[in-house]
């Protein structure tokens, strides 16, 4: 009787690993029997960044239903994150051929065509989406930012006229009309549109930036610096900001908050022309001529043929001794500019401090044969009151500082597309659970490796790939995806063809690790449950299939979906394995993210606590304590958690507190 129950348990579960086998060699089958399961996989890795494994499995969808839209679509979306806005252009309109009436397709390929500056192609874009979207307004915005670009000023007007008769407070329309009234030089209707932007939202840094370049425009240049500050409170880490402050600063004499506002341009924009250009010459100004000389040998990497970067290094070189260098600089401006009677005089000034007095009295007298009557000064001084355009090649204004021929407005597209797709999550985004991995965690800032006793102690007992603990989903290049999928095709074969519990339970588990690692968090949970009917004491299995399973709630809950079944579950999995595992204190950091994701903070918080007793330098724990104890207003105890995550390495809790301060 009891060898007819086995029998029958053992057959059973040869039923369940035959379901769950899947062959990775061609992906095919899969394909076949479940083209929408291999699309929700692909949206799935799509929302956790990995978007060249999404594509493959976009890929194998297509392959086998190229009539389905959204594998077209959310292939593009992904080519779009990895800037291939060609590729994702192309995709968008095979969705497109196949369901007109997805109006994410036409704002997905309108966005590809603004970032290839086609405008136009834009513009039609938006008018088929707000035929079936009438209402959208990040539509109606767009569709003028990108008329506005063409340059089309009166269509642009008409469709913010009827913005603004739609939505009478929507800043943003008044701020694109301002622009659009500056662009046609009518300053006064400008200036009133942007400050009735400003009137209905006082907290957007892109319009004080708009505001400040009519000020410097019309040289209010304290009016213009007041704006701009504002600007970049609310703005910090836009460099062109800076960059006209500076101007603004140096025009009121203000030298040293000149140059400290060019250094933060550069540290956010290291390849800045204008900041290095005008930095080397308010250094040159000051007597810091060695690091003047540096900001032009940048400019001259930029722009090698730049003849006004040359003659101002070319003085520099002077002033410091390096005269054949500056010989060298003087002559290719000479060679273009050969009336250039000012850099005559300085070449033959070092020519004779070399001893090449022939050279020298050659220069000296093509000066005085042109010029018998003109008297030559020292070398003059920084203008304070004039600048010259980027384009204007005057060598006279060498020493002037530098503006851009036309004061551009950063236009920045509304779409849940545009940026990140974390910056689309919550504005204070725990950090996420501990799960198990083949690749070795690497970290440049926390040297400290996790570790874990039943990890260890499962690697020291295993003849197969060692397995890691980390929290960071680690991104899989095309490579380690194909070597991915070639591990689980051999895992597969030795699986089918492994006839007793003992031998497949080891092959099951790193199988659904493997399946983890390329985002197919379904076939893993699979293995996973499988391994627990053969095994139910089996902590790690537990361990991760929990966190497989909060993927996949992640994912859905993004898209709407209830996930209060599927959370209990897993709740229930983490329960189990810490009663096996009661010193494992990556179950309880997990067990504190559940709790967290379901706003029950309370509780969190006494699982980050406990995690930490466990291991006093868990940071993540620190750091998602610290964000559930702000969630309960409790905000001094939060930043000091959040201090000691960064001590312990978390860099993005600086942020954070830093946000929390300024507020």
């Amino acid at each position: 009787m009891m060898s007819r129950i086995l029998k029958k348990k053992w057959i059973l579960l040869i039923l369940c690993l035959q379901c769950s086998i899947f062959n990775f060699k061609s992906s095919i089958c899969f394909a076949q029997f479940n083209t929408d399961r291999l699309v929700m996989i692909g949206r799935s890795a799509l929302y956790y960044e990995d978007y060249v494994l999404s594509i493959q499995y976009f890929n194998q969808a297509i392959s086998q239903k190229p009539w389905l839209y959204e594998p077209w679509f959310f292939r593009g979306v992904a080519k779009y994150y990895l800037d291939d806005y060609r590729g994702a252009e192309s995709d968008c309109s095979e969705a497109i051929e196949r369901n007109p009436y997805v109006t994410s397709a036409y704002e997905v390929r309108a966005l590809c065509r603004i970032n290839q500056k086609k405008y136009a192609e834009a513009v039609s874009d938006y008018d088929r989406a707000l035929r079936y979207d009438p209402e959208n307004q990040i539509y109606w915005y767009n569709r003028i930012l990108c008329l506005v670009q063409n340059k089309d000023y009166d269509h642009a007007m008409a469709q913010i006229d009827s913005m603004i008769s739609r939505w009478s407070h929507y800043a943003r329309a008044y701020s694109v009309q301002g622009e659009v009234y500056m662009l046609q030089k009518d300053t006064v209707n400008a200036i009133k549109s942007l400050d009735k932007s400003l009137e209905i939202d006082p907290y957007d840094g892109g319009i004080w930036a708009e505001r400040a370049i009519i000020s410097l425009s019309q040289k209010n240049w304290k009016e213009g610096e007041e704006y701009l500050t504002k600007s970049i409170r609310l703005l910090p880490r836009h460099a062109s900001n800076y960059i006209n402050r500076a101007m603004a600063r140096y025009n009121q004499n203000n030298l040293r908050g000149a140059m400290a506002d060019y250094d933060t341009a550069l540290d956010i924009d290291p390849n800045n022309f204008l900041g290095h250009y005008n930095r080397g010459l308010l250094r040159a100004q000051v007597g810091d001529d060695n690091r003047g000389i540096e900001d032009f040998d940048f400019v001259l990497k930029l722009e090698p043929n730049n003849l006004m970067a040359l003659f101002n290094r070319a003085l520099l070189l002077e002033q410091t001794g390096n005269l054949r260098a500056a010989i060298r600089d003087y002559s290719k401006v000479i060679e273009d500019f050969p009336n250039f009677w000012f850099g005559l005089e300085h070449r033959a000034s070092c020519y004779r401090r070399l001893g090449n007095t022939r050279q020298a009295e050659v220069d000296e007298f093509r000066i005085l044969k042109a010029q018998m009557d003109k008297r030559y000064g020292k070398q003059p001084r920084l203008s304070q009151k004039q600048m010259r355009r980027r384009s204007d090649e005057d060598l006279e204004k060498y020493n002037q500082l530098v503006v851009a021929d036309e004061e551009e407005v950063e236009h920045e597209y509304k779409s849940a597309y545009r940026g990140r797709v974390q910056n689309r999550k919550a504005e204070l985004s725990f950090l996420p659970m501990y799960g198990l991995t083949f690749t070795r965690p690497e970290d440049d800032i926390k040297t400290e490796m996790p570790y874990e006793e039943t990890v260890e102690s499962y690697n020291a007992s295993s003849h197969s790939r060692r397995v890691y603990v980390s929290c960071d989903q680690a991104k899989v290049d095309e490579d380690r995806m194909r070597q991915t999928f070639v591990y689980i095709d051999s895992l597969s074969t030795a699986i089918d063809a492994t006839r007793n519990t003992r031998d497949v339970k080891p092959l099951l588990f790193m199988r659904a690790i493997a399946y983890s690692t390329i985002q197919n968090f379904d076939n893993a949970i699979d293995d996973l449950s499988i391994c627990l009917q053969i095994d139910s004491t089996m902590t790690l299995a537990r361990w991760q299939r929990a966190v497989c399973q909060g993927k996949i709630n992640e994912f859905n809950a993004s898209q709407g979906t209830n996930i209060d079944l599927q959370t209990a579950n897993v709740l229930g999995d983490l329960s189990e394995a810490i009663q096996s595992s009661p010193r494992n204190k990556y179950l309880y950091y997990n067990r504190g993210n559940l709790y967290a994701q379901r706003q029950d903070y309370q509780r969190a918080i006494d699982d980050y606590t406990q995690a930490i007793s466990l291991e006093e330098h868990l940071a993540e724990a620190y750091f998602n304590r610290g964000l559930a104890l702000i969630y309960l207003k409790r905000e001094a105890e939060g930043i000091a958690d959040l201090s000691k995550a960064g001590e312990l390495g978390i860099y993005q809790a600086y942020s954070i507190i830093k946000q929390k301060r300024e507020k």
